[in-house]
């Protein structure tokens, strides 16, 4: 009896495992359906037969390896160009600006594009901000579109940074530079400023914004209305722009591409992090956390 009692009870607790099993593989297949419906797991949207308008956003500021760099733009730019269905192209800006070399990369990618497919228009419509580099890259469009409280312009090139040598004096600091090349220090920001050195840093923005000045009189044409301050680094309300011929009109994406288009279908081709780089960065951070623990002790802090 007792062995049957013990055999009955082995019985039922391999059952339960198996149950228990089941569930948890149930779950998990559950869980990984719901995953694959809500993320978002990067890239492009998916391509459909029939004509449309393609969407690619520029948010945020542009620079290598960011979200509005270069390469994802380009990337973005050219699987619009080149699908069948398309056609116009909007190119959504909500940019402060950054860096002159990745601006100016797309802007000759839109040119390129654009003299491939001369049949495929590229409009951009501006919604908070479109400055500074944000503005170079939408010169290269066929039209601009702006809300009235939209801030655009900003054409202008700096170069900033810190100076510390007062606060080094005070503390008793005394910096040691050693350089085999009399300007490899150029601009040190714990070396007292140089004359010659803060000139040629001078010349090197004038001939970059001079680059920028004529991408937007070649970009905006005999629509430009010139001010004596349209080249200081001024910005404008997106109804001074209409007027100064710095944009075109008042729009948005739906609009333009309803009205100017006349695809009220629009496809999103921007490129986006996908799930595997977001999964990188975060492990990155919480590695780098660990770390700082582990070395200086003390209550851990988030890097964010």
């Amino acid at each position: 009896m007792l062995e049957s009692i013990a055999f009955a009870a082995l019985q039922e607790q391999k059952a339960k495992r198996r149950w228990g099993v089941f569930f948890k593989l149930a779950g998990l297949a559950y869980l990984l359906a719901v995953l694959a419906l809500v993320v978002d797991w990067g890239g492009t949207e998916k391509l459909t037969d029939g004509k449309h308008t393609a969407l690619i956003y520029l948010q945020g500021t542009i620079e290598p390896g960011g979200e509005a760099s270069a390469e994802k733009l380009n990337v973005a730019l050219q699987s619009a160009f080149d699908d069948k269905g398309t056609a116009g192209v909007i190119l959504r800006i909500n940019s402060p600006g950054g860096s002159p070399v990745q601006s100016g990369i797309v802007y000759d990618e839109i040119r390129r594009l654009r003299a491939k497919h001369p049949d495929i228009p590229l409009y951009v419509v501006v919604e908070d901000l479109c400055a500074s580099g944000g503005y170079y890259i939408a010169a290269a469009a066929d039209k601009i579109f702006v809300d009235k409280a939209s801030i655009v312009g900003s054409i202008g090139v700096l170069m900033n940074g810190f100076g510390f040598t007062g606060a080094m004096d005070k503390l008793g600091v005394e910096r040691r530079l050693l350089t085999a090349g009399v300007n490899k220090g150029f601009l040190d920001p714990f070396s007292p400023q140089d004359a010659k050195q803060k000139e040629h840093a001078r010349l090197l923005l004038n001939e970059i914004h001079q680059q920028f000045i004529e991408v937007v009189r070649k970009g905006r044409g005999r629509r430009l209305k010139e001010t004596p301050d349209m080249f200081s680094g001024l910005m404008w309300t997106g109804s001074q722009s209409i007027e100064l011929g710095l944009a075109d009109d008042f729009g948005t994406v739906d609009s333009v591409a309803r009205d100017i288009i006349k695809a009220e279908k629009i496809l999103d081709y921007s490129v986006k992090e996908n799930i595997a780089e977001r999964f990188a960065k975060r492990l990155g951070a919480d590695m780098a956390q660990s770390l700082i623990f582990r070395l200086f002790g003390g209550e851990r802090t988030a890097i964010r």
